[in-house]
């Protein structure tokens, strides 16, 4: 290929042209990737193409295709500019309907970079495998811009490692075949702005064989009972299963590690051969026989040295370990207590340390550091998820991080996390219910316990054993972008729904732990995140999230921390702090961040309200306190922060923490006190007896029974506002205009924390829309998403309108979401309300203004995010079952009126607390005198401790009100009518009756 770089007669090109650079004789051509002549548009899949991408809006850098007298080949070179606060760069797909691109031949790839020598490492990645650019393996390398003007840079094959920290859909194989491959990416550097050039990406080199085969082992890890030999299965693949063309050797022998030769184990010598010809998949044997313990001890390790010629040698040594045996905390028959007692005294600072790091699947720089840094904890972050996303490759790679943990001395099993908020979230196909905004609208503590009790059998199914769930956060403004994971605005119902706890935990006593279908549950947010003020927050651009509550020590105790005490009692087995600040009026600290907050931990947590379990610190929390790292952890850790969520920074966590104690700053007892609490549940959990996934229930993941749970919390969390004329249930011999952005969408109907974090809008999972729903329900349903289809000769619409997903601060009002509907949504309840009678289905995570088109609506639902089972939504539309949903927080007005709660001085809102009309056949009847004869009845309920006959008395006194208040809710019927319910909740009957008299005589 001529080079335009080879006409210019210039110093700098004559010593770029080296003979390092040069193709030797026997290399095949270089092979063009991309010569920017224009050749390759600027497109994106399925088309081939080049396109940019970035964390936000601003983060994708600018590209062109720039004519340049000293371009390398040809007259046009790649350039961009970037300014990139998050992470940025741009790729190159090859097209998706047609074959991938085989590589094999070649040694490497090459490119030319014009360099600015910044010294920033520039991140290279290439695509194998899978079904296009998008869903394929991501290999990854990088090179340093540490000189000036153009240079070639190239990378061999062999220096591209699989990367583990981000998968659009995940790995294939884990292995780099070279024969299908989908084009390549830069990832531009972060934190300052530049500029690039870049030209004449292209395929050089001859393949050598060890880019065509490899030796691999069966385990990195094996364990064996003491006396027992060890197998270890060394095999040769090559790429496209040929028989390999040159002799592959594998010398190995026994070397190093904690066991001793001659008395743990024999050792062994030798080496293997694999003979030109011989098939991809060939194995071979290794065999360690161990000596037969005499004694208690703990494991110990026998690395086996493996030296490979002819291939690619494995990415690590593997290593046999001879289990630990006879020490006092392997005694089953011994309790809890002195199980702990006695691994505690046996472990090192580091080893504490150690069970004190959490890290993050992904951010694992290889899977040996699970051993090597003794980690206690791994998560999965939303969206953070084995590839294929199935329950088999969850327990597999659960499995492997728990074989990996064998390799410590004493085997401490590892405790796996993961956010499964409503359902097993960040599984394809699992049972995803309600969030809980919906699970409060229900008002059925029995149920919410079932939610819970699917949630923990299914997460338990994929080997993960803990839950960061429930949410018991007290949300007092809507702006807040974490308002739908709150049960509602009202302490008592939260504290109502913690029935949930007893779903996924089982009893209180954490007797039942053990079983394949619980799993521990975590308290969170210690305390006060509901209650952030507006404007307060500090991160980035969030306007209310990690903001800083302001209360007094009452409000604080009667909002806040009531949740936490019954949460306690029912035996919550972690509780994770806040991100927030908590400023208590007349303590004198001011706002203070809660992971600092030892008065709050360690004195009323741990202290006042007994909490024996262990506290879990929020994802990378203790970075936002001040000072430096070593104050961070010192701070954290003294405040009672028992395990640090450190995802990236586990090995710098470890040895702080460490050092903290060394130097006295962080006491011993401190630490001894964190590692029991956390051993303590590993050992109820049953994991050092059973460390690996128990699979026998994944075949209920989103099972029919499990999802007939989650499609009766979608009915009854629906919660209908306004019914004129009984325009509900409908009728399924109506003939019904179905339309609206959420109406057919199963990502905006699950919401946030589904699949990924922030959770997507389209069809991301298994489940029915509300549309689906409608039909499966014999409905005559026509559709037409923006209302564009003729509206004549309907009997009624229905319009489904809401958000779309977020979570946390990024959902924030005012970052880049508000509470009023769409354009869209706007624009088709206008026009289908204008041409027949309609019921319009608000789908949010919190309440929307709708109240300036109230008028013109004849039957509003709030439905919140219902999840998978859209089912659920379409019962309650044709009176399979009715409406029994009340609103778990206030419906305002205006966003002038926020916050705005139950027992609010001034209470003037849309729809109150609690408020939520019925489809029941028999609705209960009466004035003035029933709700007399009612308030009887509940006093005598109340001193009989006659709960079920008190609730339906104040039940059948709301209906009475609401029935005679309609649409005209005043200020005078909102305070007394929200009032009642927060006075259900707490068993005071009478007075709930009493306030919606009152409410009645104002209607």
């Amino acid at each position: 290929m001529p080079r335009t770089a080879l006409l210019v007669s210039t110093v700098l090109f004559a010593a770029l042209l080296s003979p390092a650079v040069s193709r030797a004789a026997d290399d095949p051509a270089p092979s063009p990737v991309d010569r920017f002549e224009g050749e390759v548009p600027f497109a994106s899949q399925p088309a081939e193409g080049i396109f940019t991408w970035g964390s936000d809006s601003d983060d994708p850098p600018a590209l062109h295709l720039t004519a340049r007298s000293d371009a390398p080949e040809g007259t046009k070179v790649l350039t961009g500019s970037y300014d990139i606060s998050g992470y940025g760069g741009f790729t190159h797909d090859f097209a998706a309907t047609e074959p991938a691109h085989d590589w094999s031949a070649h040694r490497g790839i090459r490119f030319w970079w014009d360099g600015r020598d910044t010294g920033r490492k520039i991140a290279f990645e290439i695509k194998d495998g899978g079904a296009n650019g998008e869903a394929s393996e991501l290999w990854t390398t990088s090179f340093a811009d540490d000189f000036t003007g153009w240079k070639q840079i190239e990378i061999p094959f062999t220096d591209f490692v699989y990367r583990t920290d981000y998968q659009p859909v995940g790995g294939i194989d884990h292995v780099l075949s070279l024969t299908q491959m989908w084009g390549y990416a830069v990832t531009l550097p972060a934190g300052t702005k530049g500029d690039f050039a870049m030209d004449d990406v292209e395929l050089y080199g001859r393949a050598d064989q060890s880019l065509r085969a490899s030796v691999t082992t069966d385990s990195a890890v094996h364990t064996v009972r003491a006396g027992d030999t060890a197998t270890v299965e060394v095999a040769v693949a090559t790429t496209g299963s040929a028989p390999i063309e040159e002799p592959v050797t594998v010398t190995y022998e026994t070397a190093g590690g904690t066991a001793t030769p001659g008395k743990d184990y024999t050792p062994v010598s030798g080496t293997l051969t694999f003979p030109a010809g011989t098939a991809s998949g060939t194995t071979r044997t290794i065999e360690v026989p161990t000596a037969k313990g005499t004694g208690a001890a703990p494991a110990r390790t026998i690395p086996l040295k493996l030296t490979v010629t002819g291939a690619k040698a494995p990415a690590e040594n593997p290593q046999v370990v001879v289990d630990a045996h006879g020490l006092p905390y392997l005694d089953t028959g011994l309790p809890v207590r002195k199980r702990v007692a006695d691994l505690l005294s046996r472990m090192s600072l580091a080893e504490k340390a150690g069970q004190m790091t959490q890290a993050e699947r992904g951010a694992l720089t290889n899977q040996g550091d699970v051993a090597g840094y003794a980690l206690g904890s791994i998560l999965s972050g939303g969206g953070s998820t084995p590839t294929p996303n199935t329950p088999e490759a969850w327990a597999k790679m659960i499995d492997g991080f728990q074989l990996r943990a064998r390799a410590t001395r004493f085997q401490i099993p590892l405790v796996y996390g993961v956010d499964a908020v409503h359902g097993h979230n960040n599984l394809a196909g699992a049972t995803i219910m309600p969030h809980n905004i919906g699970i409060g609208a229900t008002r059925d503590p029995a149920l919410a316990e079932r939610t819970g009790a699917v949630t923990a059998a299914e997460v338990r199914a994929t080997g993960i054993p803990w839950d960061f769930a429930p949410c018991l956060c007290v949300s007092r403004d809507e702006r807040w972008g974490r308002s739908y994971e709150s049960f509602g605005e009202d302490p008592a119902l939260v504290q109502s729904m913690e029935t949930i706890i007893q779903g996924l935990q089982g009893r209180a006593n954490g007797k039942d732990l053990g079983r394949d279908d619980k799993v521990l549950a975590t308290a969170k947010h210690f305390v006060g995140d509901g209650g952030t003020a507006y404007g307060s927050s500090t991160t980035g651009t969030y306007t209310i999230d990690q903001g800083v509550t302001k209360v007094t020590r009452q409000q604080l105790e009667a909002v806040h921390l009531a949740p936490f005490r019954t949460a306690v009692d029912r035996g919550i087995a972690t509780v994770m702090p806040s991100y927030s600040s908590l400023d208590v009026l007349g303590d004198g600290q001011g706002p203070v961040k809660m992971h600092a907050r030892a008065d709050m931990i360690n004195g009323v947590l741990k202290g006042r309200m007994g909490f024996d379990g262990f506290v879990i610190s929020d994802w990378n929390a203790i970075d936002q306190l001040p000072g430096d790292y070593a104050s961070h952890v010192r701070t954290a850790v003294n405040a009672g922060v028992d395990m640090m969520m450190v995802p990236y920074t586990y090995k710098d966590f470890g040895a702080t923490l460490a050092d903290e104690v060394r130097a006295g700053r962080i006491s011993e007892r401190r630490i001894d006190d964190a590692v029991s609490r956390i051993l303590t549940q590993k050992f109820r959990l049953g994991l050092f007896e059973h460390p690996y996934a128990d699979t026998s229930g994944a075949a209920r993941i989103g099972s029919p029974a499990h999802r007939a749970v989650a499609r009766q919390a979608a009915a009854e969390s629906q919660v209908l506002l306004k019914n004129s004329g009984g325009l509900l249930p409908l009728k399924k011999s109506e003939k019904v205009y179905v339309a609206g952005s959420n109406a057919d969408d199963i990502g905006n109907q699950t919401g946030g924390w589904t699949l990924t974090w922030q959770g997507s809008s389209g069809n991301i999972t298994r489940g029915t829309t509300i549309l689906q729903g409608m039909r499966e329900a014999g409905g005559n349903v026509t559709w037409s998403k923006d209302a564009s289809a003729p509206t004549g000769g309907y009997d009624a619409g229905v319009v489904v309108v809401g958000e779309t997903p977020y979570a946390e601060g990024v959902g924030d009002v005012g970052n880049g979401h508000s509470l009023q509907l769409s354009a869209a949504d706007r624009a088709a309840v206008d026009k289908v309300c204008a041409a027949m009678k309609c019921v319009v289905l608000v789908v949010s995570g919190r309440p929307q203004l709708i109240g300036d088109r109230l008028d013109g609506i004849d039957a509003l639902v709030a439905s919140w995010l219902p999840g998978t089972e859209g089912e659920g939504v379409a019962d309650v539309l044709y009176g399979t079952r009715p409406f029994t949903g009340q609103l778990p927080v206030t419906w305002p007005r205006s966003e002038a009126q926020l916050p705005i709660n139950v027992g609010d001085a001034s209470y003037d809102p849309q729809f109150p607390y609690g408020w939520g009309l019925t489809t029941l056949t028999h609705v209960p009847q009466g004035g003035a005198a029933t709700l007399r004869a009612l308030a009887a009845s509940a006093a005598a309920a109340e001193r009989a401790g006659a709960d079920r006959t008190g609730r339906e008395a104040v039940d059948r006194a709301r209906l009475i009100v609401q029935q005679k208040a309609g649409q005209r809710i005043t200020e005078a019927v909102a305070g007394p009518f929200a009032d009642a319910d927060h006075l259900l909740l707490t068993g005071r009957y009478a007075e709930a009756v009493r306030k919606l008299t009152e409410a009645y005589r104002a209607a």
